[in-house]
């Protein structure tokens, strides 16, 4: 075979060409690792067992095994609610209005900046549903002056 000496040197990380791999199927659908399924079946019906003894070891003073069950009752809130009195927005200048409010709530330490950045996403979404809406009903108005 003329140059099969040169193809090493030029393979560097990809053996197979863009689109095309060496198993064309793909991984089955619904396949599962081998180390979890072994796993598994070395603990299948001990999770009685196992969670007796975090929870004994946690008693006596196992900082590992606390932090773990203490982990599994009260999980770390990924979210919480927040009170905020949110004024109503009406139109673009009331959108600039409640902005200045969230950014006051973050400065009072009433909001945190996460807080804040997620209720701005929100006015955002909201204030661009309420632009659509008015332009929406301004054609409607221009369609029906020109139609007379």
């Amino acid at each position: 075979m003329p140059g099969a000496d040169d193809t090493a040197g030029k393979q560097r990380g990809r053996p197979f060409g863009k689109g095309h791999s060496g198993n064309p199927a793909g991984r089955p659908k619904g396949s599962r690792n081998a180390t979890t399924v072994t796993l598994e079946i070395l603990l299948d019906g001990q999770a009685e067992a196992l969670t007796n003894k975090a929870v004994e070891l946690a008693l006596a003073g196992d900082m590992a095994a606390l932090r773990l069950c203490m982990d599994r009752i009260l999980p770390p809130r990924k979210d919480r609610p927040v009170t905020f009195d949110f004024p109503q927005i009406r139109s673009a200048q009331d959108a600039a209005t409640t902005l200045s409010a969230v950014l006051e709530a973050v400065a009072a330490g009433e909001l945190t900046p996460a807080d804040a950045g997620e209720i701005s996403k929100i006015m955002d979404s909201y204030v661009k549903a309420f632009e659509a809406s008015e332009i929406v009903e301004r054609l409607e108005r221009l369609e029906r002056m020109t139609a007379q």
